[in-house]
């Protein structure tokens, strides 16, 4: 199923979590850290116990199996180790930093990060470019420490700073914590110009989102949140959080609802006349399983037909693939000498045109990276037994349902995912309809002569996909032993690198970067360091000094307090009814909706329209009404639908597998909620 290599890779991950499993109950930690190595030594040699040994394990996980497993690397012998096999990339080590929350959150702790820079930190006031890196870990576990292969590599060669959020993790903060760190990290460096980082902040930064695994579904999430407080706060004329510049995403976890089979509508998206070629061993994946348990039926037009289809002719008018396909088989079958059912006769019965499919989460069932235990496991935990979110539209938990408003605003993306990934069809997905919210976008500007006519829509300004033969998930993290992660973070980088170049060189854009400099000094106050009391928000940065990568404290840049103005009796009640860090945000001094808004005025309410009918919700421009509350911001607990007695069987059985998984067992509670 992999390719030698990439075997070769999950065969040492497999002998890895083997012995760290094993010896995890020892005492002292010493010990056990010696212990873990001795028996991963014993598993690399004997593949047949390891294999044993994971799959047991695995049948009866718990939280405390994940993160030994996902935080191994950290250790400190294979951290040791992992230094002196990495190649030196950067002069300066990664530098802890903590990002204070903005003033619109109702958190007040600060976010850890991590910085990542090839320069002192004295240099960062001459950046205008920011990496903002979501890490993976299954929502659980791992750090940024863990992905720093990928990080110090892309501060080598980009020479950007990369900031990577160690945010809480589930079940002690579940969600949709994480998803508001991430937001309160986006939202500070916005509104601050960069300064909580360590900015000049002169002008504001164009940042860059990136995420792995559970944090691509994070990155994905707060572009979406973004987006949406975007389009509601500009339906109230009030100035926006721009979204985005770009968006990388390395095998994204998008859907949270697990399915065995897909809908026509998915597999439109995956037969799409402009993605045939890219998802060609996609579909010829779901072909072959057919036509091995089902000799005798067609799933419909054969992959080949559908890759070779030219865009001129009308696919109402292509031919019969599946009766020529039976027509064939008769004919062979007649050649061998073998008796023909009287059913498989193509003159006589038309061949069954299944549009079936099974979904990549159950074909590769037996993933040795990722399981079907494991993914329900990070489910439960990440959710919580507290909360009940709707599979069918929650958006910010499974952003593969974002409604078409929103993708049709969503950054230029690349995203890069392995063939034999357990995720896959989610990701194709994705892909597809981001590509067909561009298109209608596109094709509505055009109507509306905001586009030439005769320009084509070109899709590879909006979302790229790579699809990697014979690799599972996870690969960008094994660059110690599968020597391809390299090639695969380098490619990520070069489009990095190029979307880069392609900013840096529009006139247009550095004009705009001026113009928010203008009105971004209204808000930050006047250089002789007096308050301007026009603005509702003012952020500041507070004397922090400079610090080294030596220092022992995380490197923590702070913000002023609010003014006098904000401390009103009637602001802070205000402030208090927020539900959530982004639902009642209002950030002074953001670069507004567009420069020619009255140009763009109908078209702006079109796209309202398809959002609010995508959400079922609707806009409130009058300040002294209140929204809905959306699925993330409902305050942890009993969920609304809970029954107060005690025969609520869904939440005792939700208590009774996030006990499980915890290791605490039934009755338990999520600590933290």
């Amino acid at each position: 199923m992999y390719s030698r290599s990439f075997f070769r890779a999950t065969w040492i991950t497999t002998g890895l979590d083997a012995g760290f499993w094993t010896a995890m109950n020892i005492k002292p930690k010493w010990l056990r850290d010696i212990a873990s190595l001795v028996f991963t030594v014993y598993y690399l040699i004997a593949a047949e116990q390891a294999d044993e040994k994971v799959r047991r394990v695995r049948a009866t996980l718990t939280l405390e199996h994940l993160r030994v497993s996902w935080n191994k690397a950290t250790s400190p012998y294979l951290w040791t180790l992992a230094k002196l096999l990495r190649p030196r990339m950067t002069r300066f080590p990664a530098r802890a930093l903590r990002i204070p929350r903005p003033h619109q959150s109702v958190h007040t702790e600060p976010v850890n990060a991590w910085l990542y820079f090839d320069g002192p930190l004295t240099a960062l006031k001459d950046q205008c470019l920011v990496v903002l890196d979501v890490p993976g870990g299954g929502f659980v576990a791992m750090s940024p420490r863990n992905s720093e292969d990928k990080l110090l590599s892309w501060a080598g060669q980009l020479k950007v700073p990369i900031i990577s959020i160690d945010y809480k993790k589930a079940p002690e903060y579940a969600y949709p914590y994480a998803l508001h760190e991430c937001y309160d990290v986006y939202h500070s460096i916005i509104a601050t110009n960069g300064r909580c980082m360590g900015l000049s902040g002169k002008t504001r930064p164009r940042i860059f989102v990136t995420g792995e695994s559970a944090g691509g579904n994070l990155a994905v999430g707060m572009t979406l949140m973004v987006l949406q407080s975007a389009m509601s706060q500009g339906w109230r004329g009030e100035d926006v959080l721009p979204p985005p510049d770009g968006l990388v995403l390395g095998y994204p976890a998008l859907n949270m609802k697990v399915e065995s089979w897909m809908s026509d509508e998915q597999m439109s998206l995956i037969q799409d006349k402009s993605s045939r070629q890219t998802n060609r061993s996609v579909l010829q994946r779901k072909q072959d399983q057919y036509r091995k348990l089902t000799p005798y039926t067609s799933p419909g037009r054969s992959v080949e037909d559908l890759t070779a289809i030219s865009p001129e002719k009308n696919e109402d008018e292509e031919t019969d693939v599946a009766t020529e396909t039976a027509r064939t088989l008769k004919k062979e079958l007649e050649k061998s000498k073998v008796v023909v059912p009287k059913a498989v006769q193509a003159d006589e019965v038309q061949p069954i045109k299944t549009r079936l499919a099974v979904s990549s989460m159950i074909t590769y069932v037996h993933d040795r990276i990722l399981t079907p235990e494991m993914t329900r496991a990070m489910i439960i935990l990440y959710i919580g037994p507290h909360q009940r979110p709707d599979f069918n539209t929650d958006f910010f938990l499974s952003p593969v349902l974002a409604p078409d408003a929103l993708l049709a605003r969503f950054p230029k993306t690349y995203i890069m995912t392995g063939e034999r990934d357990p995720l896959v069809d989610d990701t194709v997905i994705f892909a597809g309809r981001l590509r067909q919210a561009k298109l209608h976008q596109f094709r509505e500007r055009q109507d509306l002569g905001l586009e030439r006519s005769n320009r084509p829509f070109n899709e590879r300004n909006h979302v790229e996909i790579s699809l990697i033969p014979g690799v599972s998930h996870g690969f960008m993290q094994m660059a110690g032993f599968f020597p391809e992660a390299w090639k695969y973070i380098h490619r990520s980088a070069d489009w990095l690198e190029t979307l880069f170049d392609s900013i840096k060189g529009d006139d247009a854009d550095l004009l705009r970067l001026h113009q928010t400099d203008s009105s971004f000094k209204r808000s930050d106050g006047p250089a002789d360091g007096q308050a301007n009391s026009s603005r509702e928000r003012n952020h500041h940065r507070g004397l922090t000094g400079e610090s080294s990568g030596d220092d022992d404290r995380p490197l923590e840049m702070s913000m002023s307090k609010i003014s006098d103005e904000l401390a009103k009796p009637e602001r802070r009640t205000r402030r208090r009814r927020s539900r959530s860090s982004f639902a009642s945000s209002r950030v002074a001094g953001i670069t507004s909706l567009s420069d020619d808004r009255n140009a763009k005025e109908d078209f702006i309410a079109k796209l309202q329209h398809l959002e609010r009918a995508g959400r079922g919700d609707r806009f409130y421009p009058d300040e002294t009404n209140s929204a809905p509350e959306s699925p993330v911001s409902r305050p942890r607990g009993r969920s609304i639908s809970s029954l107060d007695s005690g025969e609520d069987l869904l939440d005792r059985r939700m208590n009774g597998l996030a006990g499980g998984l915890m290791g605490i067992g039934e009755g338990a509670q999520t600590p933290g909620t």
